[in-house]
């Protein structure tokens, strides 16, 4: 042991594998800073737009998604190399297709972009914007050592990684998000892994250090105790799946009818705003991340299946007019949000049924949320993290495991992402 050979013994350890751990302390460094400063973005963002909207009154409530999703559209326009930046689609088809390489005008660019499209009311998340933020980094310190594609795609990823574990506070599953995201079936890239974790650890803890440790959601704590409730959750991985497909199909199909349409692209996200707002009138719960109606959602108290279902519904409409028109925002968030609405009404479906059986539709909600990432998603092993994380609940990881194992197989071949490739072998990178 006192000689230096002891420390690149064995055939595992190599120093490049070692210089891939340095650099991923860089990059998560980078991203930290980069997601505490978005996450100020949003919070200004909220206290001067989204706070006003019940204030002044239901047409400003109408008007102000289009005006924002417009602000923004004309903020990336102004650059062309940022015309197809899109969120964690384009971190996709960075690693497939452009060796790994996004440009660093990203950061302020898209960041000044997502707050104005949803802190104004758009019915979207920012974990599409954070992610494309974080393989911005990880791309940008490549470049500053002068490293290779394959390094390149390997910090990006990492990068990736450390952008969602910051933003959603969840350093473990933001860690399995960068390597599992990248195909739709349950192929993974092996090189990342330790990269995204050193990354998202560094990260998540510099974004704490000015934002707090606690999870962004707080719910009782269920426990799985009943083997007799895995029917129960079964059945909610059959909604589920179905729900996924309902929000995959409408988002294509509105992102395909705004694409075919033959007018500028200020006037289709401009469109897309006025629906979203009219829809708000209807439902102000679906403006924004919808993040109040998440919290809610763990705590179903005074809300009725019908309500629930009529908010899912809206929420994946709303979602597919602010995104599919080419707002900027991503469609993670409401991913959550949409799962956690329909599993509390299928919770309290199956407590009527059943009402012996001690169902908890907060239980249900928080495994609805795993379940739909896992789908429509595709990432099944994140999700089961995720929601554990963001939550602080631990005791519902078993049927969690089920009902995501379950919704990602029923719903093979259906993903929300257009760049994700099926598995390692047809990617471009492994050709």
């Amino acid at each position: 042991m006192s000689s230096w050979r002891f420390f690149v013994a064995g055939q595992g350890m190599s120093l490049r594998t070692g210089r891939y751990i340095v650099e991923a302390v860089f990059v998560g460094v980078l991203a930290g800073f980069v997601v505490v400063g978005f996450h100020w973005m949003i919070c200004l963002g909220y206290r001067h737009l989204f706070s006003r909207i019940a204030v002044m009154g239901p047409w400003f409530a109408a008007i102000l998604p289009a005006a924002g999703a417009l602000l923004g559209h004309l903020l990336i326009k102004r650059f062309d190399s940022l015309e197809h930046a899109r969120g964690t689609d384009s971190a996709i088809l960075a690693y497939h297709r452009r060796h790994g390489y996004v440009p660093p005008a990203v950061i302020p660019v898209k960041s000044a972009a997502s707050v104005l499209t949803v802190a104004s009311g758009g019915s979207a998340g920012y974990e599409g914007p954070v992610t494309l933020l974080g393989a911005a980094c990880g791309s940008l310190v490549a470049s500053w050592f002068g490293l290779s594609r394959r390094a390149r795609r390997i910090l990006m990823t990492a990068g990736l990684s450390a952008g969602i574990a910051a933003l959603f506070q969840a350093p473990l599953a933001g860690a399995i998000f960068g390597f599992e995201i990248l195909y739709s079936s349950s192929d993974v890239e092996y090189e990342p892994i330790l990269p995204c974790f050193i990354a998202s650890a560094i990260s998540y803890t510099i974004f704490a250090c000015f934002y707090g440790w606690d999870p962004i959601f707080s719910m009782p704590q269920f426990r799985y105790d009943n083997a007799l409730r895995l029917m129960p959750y079964l059945i909610l991985a059959i909604f589920i799946t179905f729900g996924a497909r309902f929000y995959i199909t409408c988002f294509r199909q509105t992102e395909r009818q705004f694409r075919q349409i033959r007018i500028p692209g200020w006037m289709k996200v401009t469109a897309g705003g006025l629906v979203t707002g009219a829809i708000g009138l209807v439902m102000p719960q679906v403006l924004g991340t919808s993040y109040s109606m998440i919290a809610q959602c763990l705590h179903p108290r005074g809300f009725t299946i019908l309500f629930l279902l009529l908010f899912f519904v809206l929420k994946v409409v709303a979602t597919s007019f602010t995104v599919g028109s080419g707002g900027s925002g991503g469609v993670f968030a409401p991913a959550i949000a949409c799962g956690g609405a329909l599993g509390a009404a299928v919770g309290m479906m199956l407590d009527c049924v059943w009402p012996n059986m001690g169902i908890q539709p907060s239980s249900f909600a928080l495994v609805g949320m795993a379940g739909f990432l896992a789908s429509c998603n595709r990432i099944p092993i994140a999700a089961t993290v995720m929601v554990s994380e963001i939550s602080g609940n631990y005791q519902l990881v078993l049927p969690a495991m089920w009902v995501c194992c379950i919704s990602f197989w029923l719903n093979n071949g259906w993903s929300l992402y257009r760049s994700q490739v099926h598995n390692r072998d047809a990617s471009p990178v492994h050709t």
